[in-house]
């Protein structure tokens, strides 16, 4: 991502979300703004020394965000899936483990909360 791109979205997202998503792109119109966020293929930490594969990600989930301007905000979220190869099992990034080892401000909090409420399952 371009360092203007970045800086910018830095103004309207929390770091935290960029330090977790890659941004692919908005689609602006008359009267909203559809950021969209790619989970990056970087594996959770706690998943170290256990050999994963990306396998995709689960189906686009839609968030609704504060207003810039005038124009609804909506975030588009593709939450990234891995293959455990030892026992074959899909996981995944637990945001609720996420949530507890950061500290944040409420606006993220609740951007956490509601991304976890989409079970991928």
């Amino acid at each position: 991502m371009a360092s203007d791109t970045a800086s910018l979205l830095k103004l309207f997202l929390p770091d935290f979300i960029l330090e977790y998503f890659e941004f692919k792109g908005v689609i602006v119109d008359d009267e909203t703004f559809n950021i969209e966020l790619e989970e990056i293929n970087s594996p959770p930490s706690e998943w170290e020394g256990i050999k994963v594969l990306s396998k995709g990600f689960f189906s686009e989930i839609v968030i609704q965000d504060f207003p810039i301007r005038g124009h609804k905000v909506f975030l588009h979220i593709r939450r990234r899936r891995w293959l455990n190869t030892e026992t074959s099992k899909v996981i995944y990034r637990n945001w609720t483990l996420v949530e507890k080892g950061t500290l944040m401000t409420g606006e993220l909090a609740a951007f956490l909360k509601e991304i976890n409420r989409y079970s991928p399952e």
